[in-house]
């Protein structure tokens, strides 16, 4: 006997992603429920490459009663209105959305990072899933940590244009098609253009001068996996449209090598080590689309402090910093707690 299981906001990149990797790695579902809003009720889409054709509900209306997990990917507003419906009625929620992540009932979770804290999950019946470019940068963080200990995090991200959804992906393409001919590239999703351009800014401005989406890696890599850790970031937006790439400045309380942590590196779960010095040794954003891993390379020693490393993160942003890390959350659920399938 195997789950039952929706996917609300399953007609977004996300939500389509979900659907790809559920069918992937062959989640046990005997039933697949796909939920969006009432202007998508009706349409179908497809599980995977399977040929299996879903018809999408509208959310509004759907009993999540007698259902055992619900992958969100809806946004926090609708999230905020049918989460709690879907754990009332005895449906755990695994959630994309930031809504919950710093909810200290609510687990945030890396499967391959912080396993034991899912069991957590029954003050809420929540998950929380983290923010894209957290969630690689944890996974390659984790071994490391458990080697030498990390005291300070710096890093800068170069986000790719999925992040904020198909109006910027859309928004990328025009554009660049715009410059080719000679017409307008005027910005709409993103503040400035983003064609043949990067953009120091993701999400609102707060007080201090940080973005949110900045804050956001902070608390977020403190609650997975060490509030002890000093984390500092810069997001940037650039002209990709999916994986996100991280420069990681990592130090250390004990002494570590580089060829140390290659080796950590090597056998991590989660991650591909491509680090040869030599032209193209190393991964790119396009490289890393489509696949599971999250891919570090260029790992060196820091010479400017103490016990210090530099490595270059990339992974697809759509699958591991979403997609895939929910369903991984919900494989996880199933070994731990609800053995089925």
């Amino acid at each position: 006997m195997g789950y039952r299981v929706v996917v609300v906001g399953a007609t977004g990149n996300v939500g389509r992603e979900m659907l790809n990797i559920l069918a992937e790695r062959e989640f046990p579902a005997d039933e697949i429920a796909v939920l969006a809003s009432s202007r998508s009720t009706g349409t179908t889409i497809e599980y995977g490459d399977t040929g299996k054709m879903l018809k999408v509900k509208n959310v509004e209306h759907f009993d999540f009663t007698g259902w055992d997990i619900a992958l969100f990917s809806a946004g926090s507003e609708p999230t905020k209105i049918y989460a709690p419906k879907a754990a009332a009625a005895g449906c755990i929620v695994i959630d994309n959305s930031s809504l919950y992540r710093m909810d200290p009932d609510v687990p945030l979770i890396v499967p391959e990072v912080n396993p034991e804290a899912i069991d957590g999950y029954t003050k809420k019946n929540i998950i929380a899933n983290p923010n894209c470019s957290t969630a690689q940068m944890v996974v390659a963080l984790k071994p490391l940590h458990d080697a030498a200990k990390i005291t300070r995090v710096v890093v800068s991200t170069y986000q790719s244009v999925s992040g904020a959804g198909k109006e910027g992906m859309d928004e990328l393409f025009e554009q660049s098609r715009n410059i080719f001919v000679g017409d307008p590239a005027e910005p709409k999703k993103f503040t400035k253009q983003i064609a043949f351009n990067v953009i120091p800014h993701i999400d609102s401005f707060l007080d201090d001068g940080f973005t949110k989406e900045e804050w956001k890696m902070v608390v977020e890599t403190k609650k997975i996996l060490d509030p002890k850790i000093k984390v500092v970031a810069t997001c940037v937006r650039v002209p990709v449209f999916v994986g996100h790439s991280e420069a990681i400045n990592i130090e250390f309380e004990d002494e570590i090598s580089a060829k140390k942590a290659q080796s950590i590196l090597r056998e991590a779960p989660g991650i591909m080590l491509i680090d040869k010095r030599e032209d193209g040794g190393y991964v790119t954003p396009v490289e890393c689309v489509g696949d599971y891993a999250t891919f570090v390379s260029r790992v060196r020693e820091d010479p400017t402090v103490e016990n210090g490393l530099v490595l270059w993160c990339v992974s697809d942003n759509l699958r591991k910093g979403a997609a895939l890390n929910a369903v991984q959350i919900a494989e996880l659920l199933g070994r731990r707690h609800l053995k089925k399938g």
